[in-house]
C-alpha cells in the first residue's frame, strides 16, 4: 500500500515540474513578444486600465521607466512591467461605423426621451416640498 502511495507521489511530482517548466516557456515567449511589440508609436493598455501611446521604451533595460503618452501632451513614466500588452488596431470598427443609420438612431431616442420642459433649481424645490406635504 505504501509503494502505491509512493509511486502516485511520485507521479504528481513529475506532472507538477513539467507543468511549471511549460508555463514558464509560456511566460518567457508573451515577454518576448511584448518586448518585440513595444516600440514607440504602439498603443498599450497598462495595468491600471489606461491606454497609452509608448513614447520611449528599453526593452533592454527594464528598470528604466517607460514613458507613455496618455492625452496629447500628457506623458507619464511607468515601470516597464506596468505595460500590460500592446493592443492591436481593430480594423472592423470601420465597417461597423458605415452601417449605422443615423436617422434611425435619432428616432429611437426621440421615442425614449420626448422633450420635456427643464424644471428650474427653484421649480424642482417647490415639487419636492408639495410631494412630502401631500404624505
Amino acid at each position: 500500500m505504501e509503494i502505491v502511495l509512493f509511486g502516485l507521489l511520485a507521479v504528481l511530482l513529475i506532472f507538477m515540474f513539467f507543468n511549471t517548466r511549460k508555463r514558464q516557456r509560456q511566460m518567457k515567449a508573451e515577454q518576448e513578444e511584448k518586448a518585440t511589440k513595444t516600440v514607440p508609436g504602439a498603443k498599450v493598455l497598462l495595468q491600471g486600465g489606461l491606454y497609452g501611446t509608448i513614447v520611449a521604451y528599453d526593452p533592454a533595460d527594464l528598470d528604466t521607466p517607460a514613458l507613455v503618452e496618455i492625452a496629447p501632451g500628457t506623458v507619464i513614466e511607468v515601470h516597464s512591467q506596468a505595460i500590460l500588452r500592446v493592443v492591436e488596431p481593430k480594423d472592423d470598427i470601420t465597417e461597423v461605423d458605415a452601417d449605422l443609420d443615423v436617422d434611425a438612431h435619432d428616432r429611437v431616442i426621440e421615442e425614449v426621451a420626448p422633450e420635456t420642459p427643464l424644471e428650474t433649481p427653484e421649480e424642482t424645490r417647490a415639487r419636492l416640498d408639495r410631494d412630502s406635504d401631500s404624505k
